[in-house]
């Protein structure tokens, strides 16, 4: 399997320059370049095109030029801002899955539900997903036919950059996806807008999520299929993936239920070749771009060696151990005592004794219970809430990551994966969307199958159900995606993040678990942009 390395190029801070527009103020303007490089000879380049596209791709995990130090956004811990990192927190530590025992208020204030448009998180989530917009929008504009001609740009390499700019498309989307999902009524900004100093109009969210779906619509015949596409690189299922995504949640978006929809691009990527890695703890290990790439279907690339940050799975495994749970049980060399579980988690497998953790009949519970309560009464203490060793740098065979010092971790974010597309379609059949009610417990059993350790083409009594429905459906997905962030998402679609009917402990404050009004189903829009930009209007509650 061919693996795309998201480092790009060498000299990156000057390629984050050039992508993002920005002019040089020197003093003796008549100075060559320091490199040689310029956006003309860059983008001419056809190496260089190719590096310039990795650098938006590596956006999702390093933090900026070099492993700390030269950050890409500003905040007070340059480790914390990763895109994949704030993406955790905001879709888990807001949920039933997952708190953080670090004393860090505005932390404290996600784990409970209380934050402010102040929050440095949501800030820091906030501007990631925008700093990957301007590189693609920067990209995508440098990349255009009329340009690309003008500097020669021709046969494989003329349909490598058309390439390029597609999968730039669909990083921008994804991006705009993000945004869609926390923020809501957003600033929005396209290749078309020129760099410099103008305020960005605020778009809709329905009108944000019609241009998600042309743009996703548009590229995704000319994406490649999965058999011919690079490892770590958006393919037509990735783009595919997230269209279903797109509508399964088009009733909070927009309004209007899309369910139909989701079934014709969960058919879609059913069809496209992938398969369910043979057992579910290979899709989180070091090693998992080897043996669960057949279920992979956009990963986030981490790499000890190449992409270092302390984002990525850096942080879920570090962040997993602590206690009595020692970090060389999960390949890295510290732990940082701050994830675990709530108890809502191990519930959902039928949990509630360590004997039971110990030998799970569902072999997807992956807790350590070692001086571990279940009963959370303190979101501080490490040791309130079991811990969960569903991430770790240990290879399928037991071997260690790359990175000898095992400070930082191999192993891939599957952003996307086969098994969640078929909980979207069984979802979508369920809400009417058509489709197959016996697929759609077909899907579901398989991987209850494989969550148990059964063949997965195999009728087993042990594992299958006989009938599904939704909130068996909701259920599942926890047992099946739990810290994988679609938690905060998953619960806003099925009416059960906010209100007191559903609880968890420290919902909204309370230690048993309380009220979670309805405008946190959207993060605020941060208190600086609305300050730059006053053309801007803050989500309602806020």
């Amino acid at each position: 399997m061919k693996r795309f390395s998201p480092r790009g190029l060498s000299a990156l801070t000057l390629a984050a320059m050039l992508t993002l527009g920005s002019t040089s103020c020197m003093k003796d303007l008549d100075r060559e370049p320091f490199y040689g490089l310029d956006t003309e000879t860059v983008y001419a380049n056809p190496a260089a095109q190719r590096q310039v596209l990795a650098k938006i791709y590596g956006g999702l995990v390093i933090t900026g030029q070099k492993t700390t130090g030269d950050a890409d956004t500003k905040g007070d811990d340059e480790g914390a801002t990763s895109y994949s990192r704030l993406l955790f927190k905001l879709q888990e530590l807001t949920t039933d899955e997952a708190a953080i025992a670090w004393t860090d208020g505005a932390i404290q204030n996600l784990n409970d539900n209380t934050w402010t448009s102040n929050n440095n998180y949501v800030l820091g989530m906030y501007n990631r997903i925008y700093f990957q917009i301007a590189l693609a929008n920067e990209f995508i504009r440098e990349m255009s036919d009329d340009k690309l001609s003008g500097r020669g740009i021709t046969g494989n390499d003329l349909t490598n950059a058309k390439l390029y700019r597609n999968e730039a498309r669909f990083l921008r989307a994804l991006g705009y996806y993000h945004a869609l999902d926390m923020f809501g009524n957003v600033p929005f900004v396209t290749e078309a807008d020129a760099p410099g100093k103008f305020q960005p109009r605020q778009i809709s969210r329905a009108d944000l999520f019609a241009y998600v779906e042309s743009e996703l619509k548009a590229i995704e015949p000319d994406l490649l299929p999965r058999a011919q596409a690079e490892y770590g690189r958006a393919s037509q299922a990735a783009a595919q993936t997230l269209l279903a995504h797109l509508y399964l949640n088009a009733q909070v978006y927009t309004g209007t239920a899309r369910n139909a929809d989701v079934i014709t691009y969960c058919n879609k990527v059913i069809g496209s070749g992938y398969s369910l890695a043979g057992r579910y703890s290979d899709l989180f290990g070091a090693d998992n771009d080897r043996v669960a790439n057949s279920e992979i279907i956009f990963p986030i690339v981490c790499d000890g060696l190449r992409t270092r940050s302390y984002g990525g799975t850096t942080f879920l495994v570090h962040a997993s151990s602590g206690g009595s749970l020692q970090p060389a049980t999960l390949g890295v060399n510290s732990g940082w005592g701050g994830l675990r579980a709530r108890k809502n988690l191990p519930l959902a497998f039928g949990l509630t004794t360590a004997a039971q953790a110990a030998a799970p009949a569902d072999k997807r519970a992956m807790f350590f219970t070692t001086r571990q309560n279940l009963e959370m009464a303190s979101l501080t203490t490490f040791r309130e809430g079991w811990a969960v060793t569903k991430w770790t740098n240990k290879t399928s065979t037991g071997a260690d990551g790359s990175d000898a010092t095992k400070e930082f971790v191999d192993t891939d974010i599957p952003l996307f994966r086969l098994a969640d597309v078929y909980l979207m379609y069984a979802e979508a059949v369920l809400r009417g969307g058509g489709g197959s009610q016996a697929t759609a417990l077909s899907y579901v059993n398989q991987l209850r199958r494989r969550g148990y350790g059964f063949p997965i083409t195999t009728a087993n009594p042990t594992s299958d159900v006989a009938s599904i429905d939704l909130d068996f459906i909701l259920a599942e997905r926890m047992r099946e995606l739990y810290w994988e962030a679609h938690r905060r998402t998953d619960l806003i679609r099925f009416g059960k993040y906010t209100g007191t009917a559903y609880t968890w402990p420290f919902k909204g404050g309370p230690q048993a678990g309380g009220d979670v009004a309805s405008f946190r189903t959207l993060f605020p829009i941060p208190v600086a942009d609305l300050t730059a930009n006053p053309t801007l209007r803050q989500n309602p509650g806020y």
